[in-house]
């Protein structure tokens, strides 16, 4: 039997508003062929929502504030470097954007894609996400982001 390693990990749902669209930053993999949310490892001593906040930032290069929660997924995936699989726990978090620019995306992501927030669920690779994704679109449909004139 394989071994199993325990991972824990936080990410975001950033929302960037330009003009009068509200878009949702996206990060680029394996070619362009995967679109998914930014996520990354809990640091010791880090609570999820400041991972959330960190990961987001340093994949997109877009900066963010902690709106509310929206859901935890878990997976399993098979790890080529740790020989191993991974059952991997993400907290994913509500983010309004604050500063920055997806031109200065971390080396980790090869690129960055904002997209229209009624787009967003069907742009997403990962099943998991697309779930975290609904979550955040009913969260906007209960009137709880504050669109013109909020301080982000």
């Amino acid at each position: 039997m394989a071994r199993v390693i325990n991972e824990r990990s936080a990410g975001g749902v950033l929302l960037v508003p330009v003009g009068t669209d509200l878009l949702v930053a996206m990060i680029s993999l394996r070619g362009g062929d995967v679109l998914a949310l930014p996520k990354g490892h809990i640091e010791p001593g880090e609570q999820p929502e400041q991972t959330a906040v960190r990961e987001t930032r340093e994949e997109t290069g877009i900066a963010g504030t902690l709106i509310t929660p929206l859901e935890e997924i878990s997976y399993m995936y098979w790890s080529r470097a740790s020989r191993a699989r991974v059952a991997k726990r993400v907290a994913f978090y509500l983010l309004a954007y604050r500063a920055g620019s997806p031109a200065r995306h971390d080396h980790e992501v090869e690129g960055v894609r904002l997209v229209p927030v009624g787009d967003a669920v069907d742009r997403l690779t990962y099943p998991g996400e697309r779930r975290v994704m609904e979550r955040g679109l009913a969260w906007l449909g209960s009137g709880g982001y504050p669109r013109r004139g909020a301080n982000h």
